[in-house]
């Protein structure tokens, strides 16, 4: 299975931050996850619209200005960053996860990929909001999440011409993975941290894990 370091190492350091993103490189971890919304023409990387659970701020990321937003403690004394200094920090040592949370996402951070030049398969871009991936340039690499039932997982990530479906862990079943697997999908799933799950993902045979300890991971494939 694939390790992707859920918002970073996000069970041992702030979400969403550069010490995060640092210590998920740091255990080795080849790709990581992280979200995103615009604010003033910036890309801030950060999951939640209410900034009161992972800042010392209040009020809503889409109704704040940028200077606000920068000036809040995302935690130990972390800034909340924006997408261009998590690629400064990254420099090719792992692959990149964006989800898309906010409106006008899909063009900001597709104008930002073309100014990088960075490599196609080091790029992963989802959404739960599929319209918002669909915007994306074709040639970048597109998943489509999940979170709720469906019988139409396959049938959306293909007309969405994605590489995988991701899917809340509650909702693999081995015959969704033979489904995918067919239609010539990835499976990835979020969010696996407990050993018991990580194995029966493992038994479920999908490609890939959102974690929010990707050490955990990388030790059981150490043992493979």
């Amino acid at each position: 299975m694939i390790c992707f370091g859920h918002r970073g190492a996000s069970g041992y350091e702030p979400e969403n931050t550069l010490r995060s993103f640092k210590r998920a490189i740091d255990f080795g971890c080849p790709w990581i996850e992280l979200d995103v919304y615009l604010v003033d023409d910036h890309i801030v990387v950060i999951h939640d619209e209410d900034l009161s659970r992972t800042t010392n701020g209040t009020g809503r990321v889409s109704t704040s200005n940028f200077s606000y937003l920068r000036s809040l403690d995302a935690g130990k004394g972390e800034q909340i960053p924006t997408l261009e200094e998590v690629f400064t920090l990254v420099d090719h040592q792992c692959g990149i996860n964006i989800e898309l949370k906010g409106p006008g996402t899909a063009a900001a951070v597709g104008k930002f990929l073309a100014s990088t030049r960075y490599p196609k398969d080091e790029i992963l871009i989802s959404s739960f909001d599929h319209h918002e991936v669909a915007l994306m340039d074709p040639d970048w690499n597109r998943a489509a999440l999940f979170e709720q039932a469906s019988s139409e997982y396959v049938d959306r990530a293909l007309a969405l011409h994605a590489v995988s479906i991701n899917l809340d862990r509650h909702l693999v079943t081995e015959a969704v993975v033979v489904k995918a697997h067919r239609a010539g999908l990835k499976v990835y799933v979020f969010t696996v941290n407990a050993k018991a799950d990580l194995q029966h993902m493992d038994a479920l045979a999908v490609d890939g894990v959102f974690s929010d300890f990707p050490d955990r991971v990388l030790a059981m494939q150490d043992k493979h």
